[in-house]
């Protein structure tokens, strides 16, 4: 696919066909994406958790109870050591910026795997911390569903974003 027309079909799916799993070798160019994104100083301060195991979906998808997420036949968490990330001498810390850099690196492979996938930051994340065993340092930036879109599934037909001119300062 043409890298324009992947990001013009990016989108948030929220309708997957939880019998329709995923290829393992698609979920690793998925990952892949994300393992060679760029972050601060090449520190690579990420875990990438891909949750596909019943037992471990049933762990996870209660930390965001939508009916939507529970379909879902592959749950990507995204995950950050503050320790590991590179930090500025202002005190700025670069983990934010590096995991949504690889997160979205991600979406957009997922996209251009015909798999679907929705940034989710709207969880419970004490619930998903203990599900997953993470220690203190290690925070939990979003997770995405992984999928293929249930049948039926309407793409959107309009990219609902602001004009060019009301974003972009021309001087």
């Amino acid at each position: 696919m043409e890298f324009n027309d992947v990001i013009l079909k990016r989108e948030s799916v929220r309708n997957f066909d939880p019998k329709k799993l995923v290829a393992p070798e698609v979920l690793e160019r998925i990952l892949e994406a994300g393992r060679i994104a760029p972050s601060a100083s090449n520190y690579q301060p990420w875990e990438f958790w891909l949750i596909s195991t019943p037992e471990m979906l049933a762990k996870v998808k209660p930390c965001y109870e939508r009916q939507w997420l529970a379909d879902a036949p592959h749950i990507l968490v995204v995950t950050g050591d503050e320790d590991q990330a590179w930090e500025r001498e202002d005190g700025f810390n670069s983990l934010q910026s590096d995991l949504a850099i690889a997160m979205h690196q991600m979406m957009l492979a997922a996209t251009n795997e015909g798999v679907g996938s929705c940034w989710v930051t709207h969880f419970q994340p004490a619930m998903l911390r203990q599900a997953l065993g993470l220690k203190d340092s290690v925070k939990v930036y979003g997770i995405s569903p992984l999928g293929y879109p249930r049948e039926g599934f309407i793409s959107r037909t309009v990219i609902m974003r602001k004009p060019l001119h009301d974003i972009v300062i021309y001087r």
